[in-house]
């Protein structure tokens, strides 16, 4: 009698991007006790914006690089927007608002930051996937929960933790990527809403960006 064959996984590019699509947009559906972290942020945004204060954006790592592409769409939008640790960085004040990312819930630089902006009367907005068991939300005035697999729990979601190296499937978004890779597709979101909510014209936005390129 012949073996039986399993099939190999389908490794092409079209089914290596529909399952990681997949996967990052089943983030937006999975259950969360706080509000939708698209209404946050673009409810937080809008305030500042109204109100004309400064945005300020953080986070470490990949997480950091995400930030940096959501300020830049925030310039084209026409927010004061900057990235802390950039040399033309403004003091942060009253009625600004930082922005920061700790998707594990506890970074020591994001710590830091978020409480030197509580302390000069900034508001913290805090995107994370820990909301309750982190250290960073004890420092912000909202928090947008975005439920996605981190650092903070990837090897019990790859089911790690009692073989050998190298034994089992290798997971297709290790480590923090799926957070990260939601964040961007959030970020997307709150780019077009925000949009419409400052009345913001796709021409008015492209205006705005670099020539110096």
């Amino acid at each position: 009698m012949a073996a039986s064959q399993t099939q190999p996984p389908d490794t092409s590019m079209p089914a290596l991007a529909s399952q990681i699509c997949n996967h990052i947009a089943s983030v937006f559906s999975m259950p969360t006790a706080h509000p939708p972290a698209l209404d946050v942020l673009v409810s937080e945004l809008s305030a500042a914006a109204s109100r004309g204060g400064r945005v300020f954006l953080y986070g470490v790592g990949r997480e950091g690089l995400m930030m940096k592409a959501l300020c830049m769409r925030l310039a084209h939008l026409g927010l004061q927007a900057h990235s802390v640790f950039d040399v033309t960085t403004p003091p942060i004040a009253g009625g600004d608002l930082l922005l920061a990312s700790a998707g594990p819930g506890g970074f020591s630089t994001v710590d830091a930051i978020c409480s030197v902006a509580r302390s000069h009367g900034g508001r913290v907005v805090l995107l994370t996937a820990q909301p309750e068991t982190g250290t960073c939300a004890r420092h912000a005035s909202a928090v947008a929960h975005v439920p996605a697999q981190t650092m903070a729990d990837d090897t019990a979601a790859e089911g790690g933790g009692g073989g050998a190296a190298g034994e089992g499937p290798r997971p297709l978004l290790p480590m923090g990527s799926v957070f990260e890779g939601a964040m961007f597709v959030l970020f997307e979101m709150v780019v077009y809403r925000l949009g419409e909510v400052l009345g913001e014209s796709p021409e008015a936005v492209r205006s705005r960006h670099t020539n110096l390129e």
